[in-house]
């Protein structure tokens, strides 16, 4: 075996592999459900933070306001999304049900 066949299978390899990776990270339908899941995550997390937005009285609210400056960029973006879901029951159930 050539040094150059040696090369060739291992690029061949390589590719193959890469290929692997990029669909699982990217391609593959899982990674939208991953996203969504992390997504409801980081959206309970805000909304007990910042619950009083929503004119939900909470006493942790008086604390997590100095995490403000460093959660500013995502708030606007994270109120609006909340104000339009209908539910996280219905969104839950989207998940599971194909329309």
């Amino acid at each position: 075996m050539t040094l150059a066949d040696r090369i060739g299978a291992f690029r061949e390899v390589v590719e193959e592999w890469l290929h692997g990776f990029y669909h699982g990270m990217v391609e593959h339908p899982a990674f939208e459900l991953i996203e969504k899941e992390a997504e409801d995550t980081d959206d309970a997390f805000m909304f007990g933070c910042f619950a009083d937005a929503f004119g939900i009285p909470s006493p942790v609210s008086y604390y997590t306001v100095e995490l403000l400056p460093y959660l500013a960029d995502d708030f606007e973006a994270w109120e609006r999304r909340m104000w339009d879901r209908g539910s996280l029951l219905e969104r839950k159930g989207e998940q599971y049900h194909v329309h």
